[in-house]
């Protein structure tokens, strides 16, 4: 995965001071900007390559209310413990309590509802390995039931790939492959069944059109208020799922 560049966010209107938390980070998947506010209060621009510094300045100015409601939701920024004690999955409604391991053979072992972590791996390592089992375990849980919903919903869809994306929960490509992203493991099981009938649909419907629209609600009539809650989402991934 490429690493973007991360930039400091000046607090407009103040050019000599700096917003503490506040993020730029340049793209180069991205089509438009987008804020992100993580559940410790920091926040994440997202932009195009090459995007003014004044466009940015009127991206947040419009979005500045809706940011400021959110992160006084929010723990105090850095209070996200790293290696976590639990990993919690709502997808799967499953709770993982983590624990360091001294001297062990293996990076993770997972096993009734515990990853035990090798303890003398570097913060970087732990990541690295968590994020691996939080995709492979995304591939255990998604299978089977998008095979189903695909059944149900009479199209068909070549594969599903696991990835770990920072601005995309899901796609569909046009040759049938169905791409979920590992943290809708931290969704409401209802959230991830209306994402993938979302892109289920692009299986017969490539775009947003009425008729896409009305085959995702003939399987989903609630999307509009899940695709909300979707969008939102980000805030129950920890960070070190993506950072």
């Amino acid at each position: 995965m490429r690493t973007a560049a991360l930039r400091q966010l000046p607090l407009w209107g103040q050019d000599e001071e700096v917003a503490p938390g506040w993020n730029v980070r340049e793209s180069p998947r991205a089509r438009r900007l987008s804020v992100r506010v993580w559940r410790d209060g920091v926040v994440e621009i997202v932009v195009p390559r090459r995007t003014r510094p004044e466009e940015i300045a009127r991206f947040v100015a419009r979005h500045r209310p809706w940011i400021e409601r959110q992160r006084q939701r929010c723990q105090p920024a850095g209070h996200e413990p790293f290696p976590p004690q639990r990993i919690a999955l709502a997808a799967t409604v499953e709770d993982w309590d983590c624990a360091l391991l001294p001297a062990a053979r293996v990076p993770l072992v997972a096993a009734e509802g515990r990853l035990l972590l090798a303890a003398e791996q570097e913060p970087g390592r732990l990541r690295l390995v968590l994020r691996r089992w939080l995709m492979a375990r995304a591939q255990a849980a998604f299978a089977a039931p998008l095979a189903a919903l695909a059944a149900e919903m009479g199209v068909g869809y070549q594969r599903l790939q696991i990835r770990r994306q920072r601005t995309r929960w899901g796609s569909c490509s046009t040759r049938g492959t169905i791409s979920l992203n590992c943290c809708l493991l931290f969704q409401r099981p209802e959230v991830v069944r209306y994402l993938m009938v979302h892109e289920l649909a692009h299986v017969t419907y490539m775009n947003h059109s009425a008729r896409f629209w009305r085959q995702v609600e003939r399987f989903e009539p609630d999307w509009r208020a899940l695709d909300r809650e979707l969008v939102q989402g980000w805030r129950q991934v920890p960070r070190w799922a993506l950072a």
